[in-house]
């Protein structure tokens, strides 16, 4: 419920200072008329969210074992992808958001047409809906516990959605530079466990070697799937499961902060510890190079544009 929670917060705190950017810029410009077609657009985007959602959710009980697992492991791996993708656009585009956005607004205002308008606030929160459906989809397929799990991430949309309006209203202060910065952290550590989930899913649908296939390293004194370093690669990692009980709380807890399992093969190890560094340092050496760019600046909010300048800077 905690991990949902912090990805809704995060996920839903940057789709609401999106929204916020473009409904301020619109009540600067004196176009209040605007607003309905604008939150038409939002409306659409969330739809296609709970939309994916609920075909992911349903669509799978038609189908077999290994095709579920199969295609919830090849979702998992396009979860992380786009997970991946979004903290490193971040990085880079953060900076130039407002006047982006802004400039897209000028452009659906003076060159197109109603559609335009809600293209604009379909497309600034779709990308952030479909990578959350998901992320959480993933997860809650991983934990096997879904009420909690999207308790969680219901509870961390609304907080969002709260703090997006405080922030706008001017009725709070949040340092959204240091905010993005440490989930940016946490979802690195969230898409390697995720990562983890895919691989495992595609081994047991047979699409990759592991120890559900023929490739699987044998313990000539047990019989079972070796255990170890002798099974690397397609063995055994790791079993703690007599110390750490699967469906325990924490293993739970485990599973949802840094993606251990007590059981986990070679592949997810290995998977999970390349991504941990290579993913880990690209983004601490964007971190310092940001730091490096660029002074930080600090900004009181206030009413109206005062969301925009806080985006811009926590953003970046």
């Amino acid at each position: 419920m905690l991990a949902t929670f912090l990805i809704g917060l995060r996920e839903g705190l940057e789709a609401a200072i999106v929204v916020g950017i473009l409904v301020a810029y619109l009540r600067r410009l004196g176009r209040g008329d605007a607003l309905p077609r604008l939150w038409a657009g939002v409306g659409l985007a969330v739809a296609l969210a709970l939309g994916i959602g609920a075909v992911l959710t349903f669509g799978a009980y038609s189908l077999t074992f290994e095709a579920q697992e199969l295609i919830g492991g090849l979702l998992s791996l396009l979860a992380v992808g786009m997970v991946t993708w979004m903290i490193f656009w971040m990085q880079k585009a953060g900076r130039t958001m407002k006047a982006t956005l802004e400039g897209g607004l000028d452009r659906a205002l003076t060159q197109g047409g109603v559609w335009a308008l809600i293209a604009i606030g379909f497309v600034s929160v779709a990308r952030e809906g479909i990578e959350t459906t998901l992320l959480l989809w993933s997860m809650v397929q991983s934990f096997g516990d879904a009420p909690s799990a999207l308790l969680g991430a219901v509870l961390g949309l609304l907080a969002a959605v709260v703090i997006g309006w405080a922030l706008a209203r001017g009725t709070v202060r949040l340092d959204l530079r240091r905010f993005f910065t440490w989930t940016s952290g946490f979802l690195v550590i969230v898409a390697a466990g995720v990562l983890a989930y895919a691989i495992m899913d595609l081994q047991e649908a047979g699409a990759l070697p592991g120890p559900f296939t023929a490739a699987a390293p044998i313990d000539a004194a047990t019989g079972a799937v070796a255990l170890g370093w002798v099974a690397f690669p397609f063995g055994w990692a790791f079993d703690v499961t007599n110390v750490i009980a699967p469906d325990s709380a924490w293993a739970t807890i485990l599973q949802a902060t840094v993606g251990f399992m007590p059981r986990m093969t070679w592949l997810q190890v290995t998977a999970w510890t390349v991504y941990i560094v290579v993913v880990g340092l690209f983004f601490i050496r964007g971190l310092r190079s940001r730091r490096s760019a660029s002074p930080h600046v600090q900004t009181s909010p206030g009413r109206d544009a005062s969301a925009s300048t806080l985006t811009q800077q926590g953003a970046a």
